[in-house]
């Protein structure tokens, strides 16, 4: 339903008196020669021209306020609550309230903006946009619910703003507390799953060495193997994936026409699965060839469970990126050639042709972002490299930038600890998508192979030259290097862990690795975006997940975790499922009803839920290999409440929540979620046809960044060393990785050597392809050990 419908009706507050708003109507004038009455200012950025006034046409007593832009190329203008003691109302952290003023407008490019003040700094800063209320030619009231007041915040300031040519006329303000107090939660199950939650190893097993996996439209998995990191497969031709029904707890197995291992892979707007490049070749015996990348590219659709071939990308990408952008493209970048090569070709898939576009129709840097470079799409259409990656060293720089497609620059930001340990670490996009904060884990380096760190970072992007600021660290756990489990200590952290954006607004980080490809840790626990810390001690997942594992929630808001693919060449087929604490705190919130799950940006959405509820989101599903999914995130839906009525409000803002389909999750003010409706977020719904959709508000973060550092000047590649993947391969196969350099508490001996690797159940007795750098074939009869 859309707001025009839902809000030119006088409705009643849900939330008691009083208003907390002072001159709500604009009838106290301000201080002698000011031109805005009392406890209001004039705000906005950009390059437009405006007017404010304060003008007759009330919608009660004499005055309200009157806002018009004639001309803009960017930016907004808004009468806001001035931003002080007397006039910013107190609020309180952890509580909510509503906002409602009544309005006239000739322009959809309206938004009710909210800032907030840090009571030890005393600074303010932007919040979020909760609301775009419709074109009214007659006054017509718009009401919307803040999110839960962060921790450290006591006051608020609001208005609506004007963000395209147009006229806005408000009055009658009003801002009010919630006061219904949330339901006591119970405690469903024992005291240990209450506050630790609980792992569970189903009964099937994964029947494909999958090495990615993406949540399907339909609440299905996709998980593909290819090749699956075996050699004799490749060899074979044969090629795998598989599809789970959490129905029923089955697999089916896909045919899979190329070899999809290492592939990159993104939901596309229509539900599909763009599945990009892929394994052309594995390394040579001798070493003296790496891995090479396939050209190949394909969608996957969850209806028929089938691949469809599409034309071929521009050159290989082992290892590639992939961000869809708020127009429904897919940019990649990054990854192996066909000829084992750096790939330095940036690839745009045109969802408009559904094609990818020859290079020079493509805007080309010529920069080489390593293999799987985490580009997390920002709030205004730019890419942020976060630093995460998979294999050696960081990019040449700080290690993270963003990157400015239309301009075509690369601005280098500070303040990424330890860059060139960031392989296969962890990068989400934390909840809220509106908040515009990026929280890196842990990481390592599998050519130096040091312990992997404990270290997180976390960047604001709202800033106007953002830079990492250290985060804290990943709890420590349980280790095993091959001899039994033993308590991590100091600095020891992980690789390879995952990272899911719950529907609670936690980050789940469980699995990883101390080394590469090996020596698992157990360990769980949440981070928690409003306050900046970890809950330890989760319970843990019983079955090791580093190398080529995975973890991601599912539609009923458990966590699903697969794979684990050590160097001594195994698999783990076992499949985990994590059930959270907060479904064991009693009945979950159900939605009832979506009147339309065909939305559009700048919507206002209706659903019906069976009690009442704290908040409402929309998550994207999964699609993650090597603890990367660029593309996860968490977008917050604000509220307008009615009893068990609420009119969800749409970003209009693609970019925060690029086309396609999402999980709608309802959550209670325990955390309880319901289990997810599917909702298709596009291009206008039925009801939303006829009326004019507001355009993106974007705002001017991460505005001063500094210089842009040059391009590279047009080349076809960069020289990539054939053992970049850290695996020495003049030992066994292609698909056991010999560590090139072995944990810095391994001697540098054979016997020592040999000793890991027993440890660790290589096969006790690999050939040995022509020289013998690590001297592990002592008796010269051409295998080791």
């Amino acid at each position: 339903m859309t707001a025009g419908l839902l809000l030119t009706a006088p409705q009643q507050a849900t939330a008691g008196p009083p208003n907390l708003l002072s001159n709500p109507g604009f009838e106290t004038a301000g201080a002698p020669g000011a031109d805005m009455p009392s406890c209001w200012s004039t705000s906005g950025w950009g390059d437009n021209d405006f007017t404010f006034a304060t003008v007759p046409d009330a919608h009660s007593g004499t005055k309200a306020m009157r806002v018009s832009l004639t001309r803009r190329v960017d930016g907004d203008r808004k009468a806001l609550v001035t931003e002080t003691t007397a006039c910013a109302p107190t609020v309180a952290p952890g509580k909510q309230y509503d906002l409602s003023a009544w309005y006239k407008s000739t322009t959809p490019d309206v938004s009710v903006t909210v800032f907030r003040r840090e009571a030890a700094t005393g600074n303010w800063q932007y919040w979020t946009d909760l609301q775009n209320p419709p074109v009214s030619a007659g006054w017509a009231r718009t009401e919307v619910r803040t999110p839960v007041v962060p921790p450290g915040t006591d006051k608020i300031a609001w208005g609506l703003s004007v963000y395209g040519v147009g006229t806005l006329t408000t009055d009658d303000y009003a801002l009010e507390e919630v006061v219904a107090a949330p339901p006591q939660p119970t405690c469903s199950g024992t005291a240990q799953e209450c506050a630790k939650g609980r792992w569970e190893v189903i009964p099937a097993k994964n029947p494909v060495r999958s090495m990615h996996a993406v949540v399907l439209r339909n609440g299905k998995v996709l998980l593909i193997a290819g090749s699956g990191n075996d050699i004799a497969q490749f060899d074979a031709g044969t090629f795998t994936s598989a599809v789970y029904d959490p129905a029923n707890g089955s697999f089916r197995t896909i045919p899979t026409p190329v070899d999809m291992f290492c592939s990159g892979h993104v939901q596309l707007s229509d539900g599909r699965v763009l599945v990009m490049s892929g394994n052309k070749g594995y390394p040579s015996a001798d070493g003296t060839i790496g891995y090479q990348g396939l050209k190949d590219s394909y969608t996957f659709d969850p209806a028929t469970e089938t691949y469809t071939k599409t034309n071929d990308m521009n050159g290989g990408h082992w290892y590639p990126s992939a961000t869809i952008l708020g127009n429904g493209d897919v940019i990649s970048f990054g990854g192996l050639k066909e000829d084992s090569t750096g790939n330095v070709t940036a690839e745009r898939f045109s969802a408009a042709q559904n094609k990818w576009l020859p290079v020079n129709e493509v805007n080309q840097t010529w920069s080489y972002w390593g293999l799987y470079p985490s580009m997390i799409l920002m709030q205004d259409g730019r890419l942020f490299y976060s630093g995460s990656h998979t294999f050696g060293n960081g990019t040449p720089g700080t290690g993270a930038s963003i990157y400015d497609y239309d301009a075509n620059t690369i601005t280098d930001v500070p303040g990424l600890r330890n860059k060139d340990q960031r392989d296969e670490s962890a990068s989400v996009l934390l909840p809220p998508a509106q908040d515009q904060r990026v929280l890196t884990i842990g990481g390592g380096n599998n050519e130096t192979n040091p312990a992997a760190n404990r270290i997180t970072d976390i960047i604001d992007l709202k800033q106007p030259s953002p830079a990492y600021t250290a985060g804290p660290d990943i709890p420590l756990g349980l280790v095993d290097t091959g001899s039994g489990k033993r308590p991590q200590t100091g600095a020891e952290g992980k690789m390879y862990a995952s990272a899911v954006l719950l529907p609670d607004g936690k980050v789940l980080e469980t699995g990883g690795g101390l080394h590469d490809r090996a020596d698992p840790v157990f360990e769980a626990s949440f981070f928690d975006p409003a306050t900046n810390t970890y809950q330890a001690g989760l319970a843990t997942d019983p079955i090791p997940r580093t190398y080529h594992s995975a973890s991601f929630l599912m539609p009923d808001g458990r966590v699903m975790s697969v794979g684990d693919n050590p160097g001594n060449g195994t698999y783990a087929h076992t499949v985990s499922i994590y059930t959270p604490p907060y479904l064991f705190k009693g009945p979950r919130p159900q939605i009832t009803s979506v009147i339309d799950t065909q939305w559009v940006y700048g919507d206002t959405q209706r659903i019906t839920v069976n009690r009442p509820v704290a908040k409402a989101e929309l998550i994207r599903p999964a699609a993650v290999t090597h603890s990367s999914d660029p593309n996860q995130r968490f977008v917050d839906l604000p509220m307008t409440v009615d009893g068990n009525n609420i009119d969800l409000n749409v970003t209009s803002n693609p970019n925060l929540a690029p086309p396609g389909w999402y999980m709608l999750f309802a959550v209670d003010a325990n955390g309880v979620p319901s289990i997810a409706t599917w909702v298709h977020l596009g291009g206008p719904s039925a009801l939303a046809a006829t009326a004019q959709p507001p355009s993106a508000h974007e705002h001017t973060f991460a505005n001063e960044p500094g210089t842009p550092k040059p391009n590279p000047a047009k080349r076809d590649s960069v020289p990539v060393a054939p053992a970049v993947a850290g695996c020495d391969r003049h030992y066994g196969t292609a698909s056991v990785c010999v560590p090139t350099r072995f944990p810095a508490e391994v001697k540098e001996t054979p016997k020592a050597r040999c000793d890991w690797l027993a440890a660790h159940r290589y096969p006790q007795r690999m050939k040995v392809h022509g020289s013998d750098p690590l001297r592990l074939d002592q008796d010269r009869d051409g295998y080791t050990c």
